[in-house]
């Protein structure tokens, strides 16, 4: 049964993503294209009618941030028709499985740490958001409260203790975010930008955009 999966086998099947997740991918989607690449496609256009591109700073930095929109559209489409929602079970609570929330304790400073276990592609800048690859995921796996799990560390193997088990969002668990950024064009990936802007073709990126709409919801 998908939702009683205790982790995913990289050499089968597609990634795993919780349903939150996917439908936070999919209102990036929908904002990018309805809203975001409409707003800057409108400048390039504005931009353009002033005259020579070459000197025209707005149209540089707009169509700059058009490629890397269109990019990062086609990287949301290619990536959420390559993931596999995994949805709660209820044979899964009391154990630490895929989507859970977990607190645990060290044994040898008594610290706490709050972790949810999720797929790669949903971490969305928050720290302690972790991949059911990594190996604190691992070491948490199956296990139940009160359980001790080993997790190795560059530094030798940490005793934790299993503390708390949810799969609703609970009252003890923060959000940590890391610092984020809204895409803005980078000096690094310019040539590339441009280069890959020479050749978009608006019906295939809208012809990718419905088909991820028909994706999983």
């Amino acid at each position: 049964m998908p939702g009683f999966l205790i982790y995913r086998d990289k050499n089968m099947g597609k990634p795993y993503i919780t349903r939150q997740g996917y439908d936070a991918l999919h209102a990036e989607l929908d904002f990018l294209w309805l809203t975001k690449r409409p707003e800057v496609t409108q400048k390039v256009s504005w931009a353009a009618s002033l005259g020579d591109r070459s000197e025209n700073a707005d149209y540089q930095y707009n169509k700059r941030l058009l490629a890397q929109i269109d990019r990062r559209i086609r990287y949301l489409r290619k990536c959420m028709n390559n993931l596999q929602v995994i949805e709660h079970s209820s044979q899964q609570d009391g154990r630490v499985f895929f989507g859970a929330y977990v607190e645990i304790e060290a044994d040898d400073d008594e610290s706490l740490l709050q972790v949810r276990i999720v797929g790669g592609d949903e971490i969305f800048g928050r720290s302690n958001y972790i991949s059911v690859d990594s190996p604190m995921a691992r070491a948490l796996l199956g296990k139940s409260e009160g359980d001790e799990a080993t997790v190795i560390t560059p530094k030798g193997p940490r005793l934790w203790y299993v503390n708390k088990i949810s799969y609703v969002k609970p009252d003890w668990f923060t959000e940590q975010k890391l610092v984020t950024h809204e895409i803005e064009p980078d000096d690094e990936d310019i040539a590339a930008d441009v280069e890959a802007a020479a050749d978009l073709d608006p019906k295939e990126i809208e012809q990718e955009y419905l088909k991820s709409m028909m994706g999983q919801r």
